[in-house]
């Protein structure tokens, strides 16, 4: 991707006629926020100073008493809106303009941090993320809950529900989307234009594909990249899924699961860490593992059920950690097999291309954090050494329970990954790249949401229970 200097950011908004400046930031639960100024507010003094808005109105921010705080462009992200025309956008990094430092909340100071904390420990100096986020297309989402009733239906025409519907049969099977050709597939066009957009903004895709489950499943795999700027695209990437999912009158969603019995939204991770434009996963060991590779499995293996509550953040996403549906539930590793929570993968023998594949994540994780979540993890393995213990190349969703004694498991649920974030948070707090303030906001916010669920029966509750 281009970067720019402030000076040549000012040059491209007067070159291309832009009328608007969006400034972009996360709230520290990964939701996309934005203020848009006239291009003429726009100066160099922007760049250095920042723009003040009310940070008590974000969730999870500053309390009404100290409001104020400042987001300054980052010249380097600057591109053209593709849907808001005549506009431009730039991501912020959020000051607080008192003390004039990086606000400790703003989740792009974490994976900042994190990416610096990585060249502090001079393992490394540059820490290879690539997600494969997938979603959901569907024609019509309707939910609500209210005092004396709650609901949720979704539809798509290629469901296998609407198969005697318009009478056509070009319907995709529970489990069986990956990945029949149209007209079965009847999203392709979508993706086409997603990817379009995607490489307009400087993204690279490698692939795209419909996924495994019936009702639009998708997926769209981007090159990898740095920890910060492919958590950056992430963001660029959630928002072009959804809005062109919008232009057609569709509806497109990353919650990790959608249809009960069928799979559900992950994001694989592939990871690694380089030196001196040298892969240090690469080596001899097992499946073409350096030490140092099979170090950061162990850490990651190790803290894997305290990451989970940055990586996997909502009550939904513990209902896609399930056997039978390719999410993994053992914290295990291996070559190939796509039941362990890390996998290895086998595609090609060329060193550069070595890496790992953290399987369990999914996309409704806020990547700043989710990521050096990830990397502060293999950076504990990799400093302490420790031993992810041997490969398990079975299918471990078929294994008897004898054969599974001592493979640790995912939560499963997202109190249980808090409360393992509880009891395992120090490696996190490593070179002030997590705080606790953070770490006690998460958790706080955490425990409303999974409360917010005790308090309100579930529709199945009725079909099960009503008539006892």
């Amino acid at each position: 991707m281009p970067k720019y200097t402030p000076e040549e950011v000012l040059a491209q908004i007067k070159e291309l006629g832009i009328k608007f400046v969006d400034l972009r930031f996360s709230d520290p639960f990964g939701q996309w926020q934005h203020l848009t100024i006239p291009a003429e507010e726009l100066t160099l003094e922007t760049f250095e100073n920042g723009r003040g808005f009310d940070g008590s109105s974000i969730r999870g921010w500053q309390s009404i008493n100290e409001s104020d705080m400042l987001a300054k462009p980052d010249s380097n992200t600057f591109f053209v809106d593709p849907f808001m025309p005549d506009t431009a956008v730039m991501v912020c990094d959020i000051y607080d303009p008192i003390t004039g430092e990086r606000y400790k909340r703003d989740t792009r100071y974490v994976a900042q941090k994190a990416e610096q904390y990585l060249k502090e420990t001079g393992i490394g100096d540059t820490a290879y993320f690539g997600p494969e986020a997938e979603f959901f297309i569907l024609d019509s989402i309707a939910f609500e809950v209210g005092p004396n009733y709650a609901y949720w239906r979704v539809d798509s025409e290629e469901a296998w529900w609407n198969r005697g519907v318009d009478g056509t049969g070009y319907k995709i099977p529970y489990k069986r989307g990956y990945f029949p050709a149209p007209p079965i597939d009847k999203t392709w066009q979508l993706r086409n234009e997603m990817v379009e957009i995607l490489e307009q903004l400087g993204i690279t895709v490698e692939l795209h594909h419909h996924e495994v489950a019936t009702a639009g499943q998708a997926e769209i795999d981007i090159r990898y990249d740095s920890l910060l700027n492919q958590a950056d695209k992430l963001f660029k990437y959630k928002y072009v899924v959804r809005n062109v999912a919008a232009k057609y009158g569709k509806y497109a969603t990353f919650m990790a699961k959608v249809l009960p019995n069928d799979n559900g939204s992950g994001m694989h991770t592939h990871f690694s860490i380089w030196k001196n434009g040298e892969n240090l996963f690469a080596g001899s060991g097992y499946a073409g593992l350096s030490d140092i590779a099979l170090w950061a499995i162990g850490g990651i293996i190790k803290h894997g059920r305290a990451i989970a509550a940055f990586t996997n953040p909502t009550v939904n996403s513990y209902h896609r950690l399930v056997p039978g549906f390719e999410a993994p539930v053992r914290l295990a590793y291996s070559a190939r097999n796509r039941s362990a929570a890390i996998r290895i993968p086998m595609y090609s023998q060329n060193p550069k291309a070595k890496r790992i594949e953290v399987r369990f994540p999914d996309a409704t994780s806020n990547p700043y954090l989710a990521f050096a979540a990830i990397l502060m993890a293999a950076i504990d393995g990799i400093e302490n050494r420790i031993d992810p213990g041997e490969p398990f190349d079975k299918d471990i969703y078929s294994l008897p329970p004898e054969e599974l004694e001592g493979i640790p498991t995912l939560p499963g649920s997202l109190e249980e990954a808090i409360k393992a974030l509880e009891e395992d948070y120090e490696f996190l707090l490593k070179g002030d790249v997590f705080t606790e303030d953070l770490i006690e906001l998460w958790i706080e916010t955490k425990k409303a949401e999974i409360d917010s669920f005790r308090f309100t029966p579930h529709p199945l509750e009725f079909e099960l229970y009503f008539d006892i």
